[in-house]
């Protein structure tokens, strides 16, 4: 009787880890940017529109994971998405300089073998993440900018369109209004200088407050990590400011052997504080939970700082987390067994 319960559980255990083998993990992770994004000042069919595109952004990575694609593919699926879309600061919503251009930025890195891509300054570059991902995989080179990042560009034969193409009334408006009460201004967001116009005066997007950055994280079947950010930057940027998007270690992070990190906030103080590098260092060093490392970083390190925003990060067993110390972060996950959740509020 023993002999057959012995043989009994052996086969169960034999036949999970033949299922376990047969099924890996895999799951993805977004970010549509941070902010002072309350529910009171959104309406129901913006708030609808928000959800409606963040699980198509999740979906559509998610999609590439199932077939067996990689986490860098995933990643690039889920942020074309959101570039495409004019609801989020990058691609063709993206904000305005203080010279009425639009200027974006991106990267992206894969964490098995913790190679990076990254362009900034770029205005005619359809998906600045896939020119990102093509700086990676296809030159020798971690960030090209500019001019020569868009001839780069065109060299690898991505989609070129006029600068027209990112104009959008909405990101017209938010320049005149900051313009319009100091046509001096530095180079601060609309988070900074003009909080609370865009409250008042702009009734058609009351979720202005916030920073737009774009961002995923993935696990693939390989158990490969991703991570991937875009942005259009800070309305009314100067002198060719450039923030912690396209900067690894500050804006994106991945290493298989700790997180996938994508950042979304003010900048000049993640790419200070060195936030999404920071963040995994702590998994690796202290050896502490991801989740715990992110708000370690995100809502103790970073406040003190003074700076705003937040994370989306995934961990090497496929867990997504989230981190923000503002009001509000467009954001969603699809996790491993599949579950979809998507959030903007802070108590979503």
């Amino acid at each position: 009787m023993k002999i057959k319960l012995i043989i009994s559980c052996l086969l169960t255990m034999l036949t999970i880890n033949i299922n376990a083998k047969q099924s890996p993990s895999f799951a993805i992770a977004i970010h549509g940017g941070a902010g002072t994004i309350l529910k009171s000042n959104m309406t129901p069919e913006l708030e609808k529109a928000y959800h409606a595109k963040l699980a198509e952004a999740l979906k559509a990575g998610h999609a590439i994971l199932k077939k067996g694609g990689t986490s860098v593919e995933a990643v690039q699926a889920a942020i074309i998405v959101m570039e495409d879309s004019p609801l989020f600061n990058a691609g063709k919503g993206a904000v305005y300089t203080h010279h009425k251009t639009n200027e974006l930025d991106a990267s992206i890195m894969e964490g098995k073998t913790l190679n990076a891509g990254a362009v900034s300054g770029v205005s005619t570059v359809k998906n600045p993440i896939k020119l990102a991902a093509e700086v990676m995989t296809n030159s020798k080179h971690v960030m090209l900018s500019g001019a020569g990042a868009e001839k780069f560009a065109k060299k690898q034969s991505l989609e070129i369109v006029p600068p027209e193409y990112f104009k959008t009334e909405r990101r017209w408006n938010q320049l005149l209004r900051v313009l319009k009460k100091d046509p001096d201004a530095t180079a601060l967001s609309e988070d900074k200088t003009d909080k609370q116009a865009s409250v008042t005066t702009n009734k058609i997007w009351p979720d202005d407050n916030k920073f737009g950055t774009v961002g995923a994280v993935a696990l693939d079947q390989f158990g490969n990590l991703a991570a991937g950010t875009s942005t259009g930057g800070m309305t009314n940027k100067k002198y060719g400011r450039i923030g912690d998007s396209p900067i690894i270690g500050a804006g994106t992070y991945a290493d298989n052997k700790a997180c996938a990190i994508s950042a979304t906030g003010h900048g000049e103080y993640f790419i200070r504080a060195a936030v999404a590098h920071d963040i995994c260092a702590r998994v690796l060093y202290k050896n502490i939970s991801l989740d715990k490392a992110a708000d370690e970083v995100i809502q103790q390190k970073l406040v003190k700082m003074g700076g705003d925003g937040g994370i989306v990060g995934m961990s090497p067993k496929g867990e997504p987390i989230f981190s923000f110390n503002s009001e509000g972060m467009y954001r969603g996950y699809i996790d491993k067994n599949g579950k979809v959740y998507t959030g903007i509020f802070k108590q979503d």
